[in-house]
């Protein structure tokens, strides 16, 4: 693996997990973070031996409570714009990953944060976390996908609330809107996240790959969503994985799947 400055890598049975490490400034996105964040999302992507990744944050406080303010304050017209857009490409490279990738929220999830997680597939939080888009005291909007992803998971009413008015949600009522997927203990955090990775992991990962394709199909406006997924659905009946699925389920037995 390539050597990170502000990240942790760690690889478990199949399992990157990457940790943002900067907690002395709550694991704020500056732009050489955003720069090894791609290049391990990367490595998710080439690498076979990673199955899966669970992106979180260092120390207790914080999963990313933002982008670095001091690099935001530099920014002018021109190079605001690739600047958004640089972080766009990234986060979409998480979104469109036909791997599992999970969030594990530890804390403050805002602005790029809050972002970073809803790229993930699943959102998983400890009861301490704090999801927003708080751009608008900074005067600018979000502009890594919040303005787009939030609206799609907790719906165009409560979105425009949350970004104008800059309000944060707890993980109760984040769960409650559909942003997160399970709340639990802080202590319990990477637990859960283990627990819901190895359940995905032991299905076909072909399968996992397409179903991730299709949903986002979704939201493409220039994609036909079900023709989509009638050709995964063919692609599917076409692989190793289907013949031993149907197999294993006609014989009782559990599946042992290869991706193929």
């Amino acid at each position: 693996m390539a050597t990170y400055n502000n990240l942790l890598l760690n690889l478990q049975n199949g399992i990157l997990i990457i940790t943002i490490n900067r907690a002395e400034k709550l694991n704020a996105l500056n732009i050489d973070t955003i720069k090894e964040i791609k290049n391990a999302i990367q490595e998710v992507y080439e690498d076979e031996g990673i199955k899966g990744a669970i992106l979180t944050g260092a120390g207790m406080k914080a999963f990313v409570a933002g982008a670095d303010i001091s690099e935001i304050a530099e920014l002018s017209e021109v190079n605001a714009r690739s600047f958004a857009e640089r972080g766009q490409e990234i986060f979409s490279m998480i979104e469109r990953c036909n791997k599992p990738v999970i969030a594990a929220v530890n804390g403050f999830a805002l602005g790029g944060g809050c972002e970073l997680a809803m790229a993930c597939h699943i959102r998983i939080a400890s009861d301490n976390a704090k999801f927003g888009q708080p751009e608008v005291n900074l005067g600018i909007i979000p502009g890594y996908g919040g303005t787009q992803r939030l609206t799609q998971l907790i719906g165009k009413g409560k979105a425009m609330e949350l970004m104008m008015t800059g309000d944060m949600v707890s993980a109760t009522d984040a769960l409650a809107l559909g942003l997160a997927n399970h709340v639990v203990l802080q202590e319990e955090l990477m637990a859960k996240c283990m627990e819901v990775m190895d359940k995905i992991l032991g299905k076909a990962p072909l399968a996992i790959g397409l179903v991730i394709e299709c949903v986002n199909a979704v939201f493409n406006k220039d994609e036909n969503g079900y023709q989509t997924e009638a050709n995964s659905f063919a692609r599917c009946c076409n692989s190793e994985d289907f013949i031993e699925g149907t197999n294993a389920f006609l014989e009782k037995r559990k599946p042992e799947f290869k991706g193929i």
